[in-house]
């Protein structure tokens, strides 16, 4: 499932695709759609350049003059460019034809499943509705804050985007494993230095994530070690696998005591 570091990554995507170019024609399937119809979606849309994309935690906003296009990437969305156009895949739900003073091509927003969505909302109104801060563009301090005194389980808390948004899965596990804070903890329990631990791992694996645009899966990461028969990168010890606020959470006994 795409989390803050991926949708980082099309963020740089879309504002690469879309920088001296403009929209030329739009094709959508009324199943990813949300709040209008692509024949709507369309008219608004057509002929408009996007300014700078924006993130908010897994959302993408992208400004169009009057004109917010609002991305959610569900549990198998993506964003490819294609220069040139070309044969489209069936899972192509919505497709941006760009030119103008740069060589044409296709802003493809491609997902297996229709779980995610595309939203058109009006400049100024309010886009991000419940969300928390957002994890990576608000000092770890604060997201610590939000998250101390929570009763919930560390893990639970984390995953709710009410609370902090952009965390997922992989990213959480991968903050508590380097913070050494066991997922099912209450996040009601830590103290000022485990607070401190969690807002230097929630830094660290946010800035390296984002510039690969996604969690890396490389050695000397929790993500890399995600198997029935892994072992902690930093002890050696074999990884614990349960199911934690419904997710499938892996940990270390020896290191997230």
């Amino acid at each position: 499932m795409p989390e803050l570091p991926d949708v980082e990554g099309f963020r740089r995507t879309f504002a690469a695709a879309v920088h001296r170019r403009r929209v030329l024609g739009l094709h959508a399937d009324p199943a990813i759609v949300r709040n209008t119809t692509p024949q709507a979606l369309g008219r608004a849309l057509h002929g408009a350049r996007f300014e700078a994309p924006r993130r908010h935690g897994k959302w993408l906003m992208c400004p169009a003059g009057a004109r917010i296009l609002v991305l959610h990437f569900g549990m198998t969305g993506g964003l490819r460019w294609v220069a040139g156009g070309g044969p489209r895949h069936p899972h192509d739900r919505l497709v941006l034809v760009l030119g103008g003073s740069r060589p044409e091509g296709e802003l493809r927003y491609r997902s297996q499943r229709k779980l995610g969505g595309v939203w058109l909302a009006t400049a100024g109104g309010d886009v991000i509705g419940e969300l928390g801060p957002d994890a990576r563009d608000t000092p770890p301090h604060e997201v610590a804050a939000h998250v101390a005194g929570r009763r919930a389980a560390l893990k639970a808390v984390l995953l709710d985007q009410r609370t902090v948004a952009g965390l997922g899965n992989l990213t959480s596990d991968e903050i508590l494993w380097r913070a050494g804070l066991d997922p099912r903890r209450r996040a009601s329990a830590l103290d000022e230095d485990d607070l401190r631990a969690f807002g230097s791992a929630l830094r660290w694996v946010l800035e390296r994530a984002c510039a690969a645009g996604r969690v890396p899966d490389r050695s000397g990461w929790l993500t890399g070690a995600r198997r029935r028969d892994g072992r902690c990168p930093r002890c050696g010890t074999p990884l614990r696998r349960a199911a934690v606020a419904g997710r499938t959470t892996y940990w270390c006994p020896a290191c997230q005591r």
